[in-house]
């Protein structure tokens, strides 16, 4: 995926979430996250339960168990979900579109005041130096000096 589609089929959706948000339905939103999750996880990879969990979306305050909603239940629940979903998609516009990041499937990616991105050649090398480094210094969390025989267990 090229960033310019990225930048305008999240623009779309947002527009979408924009939308469901004023003129509410159940069966709209169900199309649209799954649009919009195909679209962040093509553009940024899975997402664990952990991250979905962060972002809220799908968990509504006033969750209804045991029944059908009310219309105006269902309205209100389409909103909150929209509302969270569309927050989540302006996060990853922004990341792409202002902040210039990589993403998943992108080659040779700039990011402002990054360069280019490092080559897994690079990345690989710098990685092993920083294990090396970190080696060096394996022995920080040991005692510096003899502790007490009162302390001692």
């Amino acid at each position: 995926m090229k960033r310019e589609e990225l930048i305008t089929r999240t623009r779309q959706l947002i527009d979408e979430g924009d939308r469901l948000q004023t003129n509410p339905s159940f069966r709209a939103l169900q199309v649209w996250l799954q649009l919009s999750d195909d679209l962040l996880t093509t553009a940024w990879g899975s997402m664990d339960r952990y991250h979905l969990a962060w972002l809220l979306v799908g968990k509504p305050k006033d969750v209804v168990r045991g029944r059908r909603m009310t219309p105006d239940e269902e309205a209100a629940y389409v909103r909150e979900v929209a509302t969270q979903k569309t927050a989540a998609l302006k996060m990853s516009l922004d990341a792409v579109e202002r902040q210039g990041m990589p993403f998943v499937g992108e080659s040779g990616g700039v990011a402002p005041g990054m360069g280019r991105l490092p080559t897994e050649q690079g990345l690989t090398e710098r990685v092993a130096e920083a294990r090396r480094q970190a080696e060096e210094h394996a022995d920080h969390d040991e005692p510096r000096a003899p502790r007490p025989d009162r302390l001692q267990r």
